[in-house]
């Protein structure tokens, strides 16, 4: 990206700390209209570590803590990171036949869904510990919880989002994402902020803004040339975003990826 400030880690802890004040629009000024999405890019204000291991599948910013749900068989797991420093402070395996996939905090708990196995866990948010599991017909890719309408949205690689109740887990209709008529598929991570649903593309350097009422996609945003070329070696695909409260900020990385990034999303140049 074009600009990348040196905002001290200390600054960074503060902001997440202080999660009562800040701006609370979607990183622009614009409303999507009736016709094209609006294009914005990611203003770069900070590069933060990033665990080059972490396969990286759902992310939430929660009280000053980023959870992190990663992927592969044999692999998966939820942690409890130090955004800051992206230090693990504490993590749990699934097991070793369970493929994770996206994750949100409702209240005291966790949702984790997997992949094919037709399970989500919820958890203890202090403890990571599983407290009990439901399951679902399909696949499972992203999940964020829309407080604001009290339900939770859920990603299955095509252009569906699914609305689930928050404590059961039930679904409660459902939505088909477009832009423009045509259908967007593969939608992957979502982050539910600022009365939008933010989404990775799966195998793009594109997030979708998305009005969770009509599934109109309200902005696309181009997230190319963020890790720089000298980072690539052994890295996988853009995923992972995490809006940080109180404010227009998010916080996005991608599998294996040795950086995080605090950024804004801003207008692109025309």
């Amino acid at each position: 990206m074009s600009r990348s400030t040196g905002v001290s880690v200390v600054l960074l802890a503060a902001l997440l700390a202080g999660c009562g004040a800040g701006r609370t629009g979607g990183g622009s000024d614009h409303s999507g209209g009736p016709g094209a999405p609006d294009r914005l890019r990611a203003e770069v204000l900070q590069v933060l570590p990033h665990d080059p291991s972490a396969f990286t599948q759902g992310l939430e910013l929660v009280d000053g803590t980023l959870y992190e749900g990663t992927g592969l068989e044999g692999h998966s797991t939820l942690r409890e990171v130090d955004p800051a420093t992206g230090a693990v402070r504490r993590q749990t395996a699934l097991p070793r036949d369970l493929f994770g996939e996206g994750i949100t905090a409702v209240g005291p708990t966790i949702w984790q869904l997997t992949w094919q196995e037709g399970v989500a866990i919820q958890r203890d948010r202090g403890t990571l510990a599983e407290l009990r599991r439901v399951s679902y017909p399909g696949e499972g890719w992203g999940l964020c919880h829309d407080t604001a309408a009290g339900r939770l949205v859920m990603s299955d690689g095509t252009d569906r989002l699914t609305f689930r109740d928050p404590q059961t887990f039930e679904p409660a209709g459902e939505v088909r994402v477009s832009a423009g008529g045509t259908a967007v598929s593969k939608i992957n991570e979502l982050e539910c902020a600022h009365g939008a649903v933010f989404a990775n593309i799966w195998q793009t350097d594109t997030v979708v803004r998305i009005d969770p009422g009509s599934g109109r996609v309200t902005a696309r945003i181009d997230l190319a040339g963020l890790l720089p070329p000298a980072d690539r070696a052994n890295t996988d695909v853009l995923n992972g975003i995490a809006a940080i409260p109180g404010t227009d900020e998010f916080l996005v990385t991608g599998k294996y990826w040795p950086k995080m990034f605090r950024v804004r999303f801003v207008p692109a140049p025309t």
